[in-house]
């Protein structure tokens, strides 16, 4: 394409090259230099209703983050500390912050997030 010349993309054009964005691993960068095109115009078009992808359509991968619950509770000091029951782990993180996890969990994302914790 020679220098000067405005491209025009079609609806399902700009489509297409938002959905990419969303496969893991892939950048908004690396679909701009694919298709010769600013980043910032496919940042524009991502947050267009009309281009944007589906959140039902991306698929979701194990690797990716999720959010896991968490819950915050005030802590009360015991003189002796009970020894641990079936299904609860507590762990303390560094700065004097405890996280205690109680009945069923994914030990994969639980081990993600205590990486992700302590980086």
């Amino acid at each position: 394409m020679a220098r000067g010349t405005k491209r025009l993309w079609t609806n399902e054009e700009r489509r297409s090259i938002c959905f990419q964005t969303t496969a893991p691993g892939v950048s908004v960068a690396q679909m701009a230099r694919r298709y010769a095109v600013n980043a910032n115009l496919i940042f524009k078009w991502l947050r267009d209703a009309r281009y944007a992808p589906d959140p039902v359509a991306v698929p979701f991968s194990s690797e990716e983050a999720r959010f896991l619950p968490v819950e915050i509770v005030a802590e009360t000091r015991s003189a002796l500390t009970a020894p641990a029951t079936e299904n609860h782990i507590e762990i303390d993180l560094a700065g004097g912050h405890r996280m205690r996890i109680s009945g069923s969990y994914d030990p994969e994302a639980l081990a993600r997030l205590i990486r992700g914790l302590s980086a």
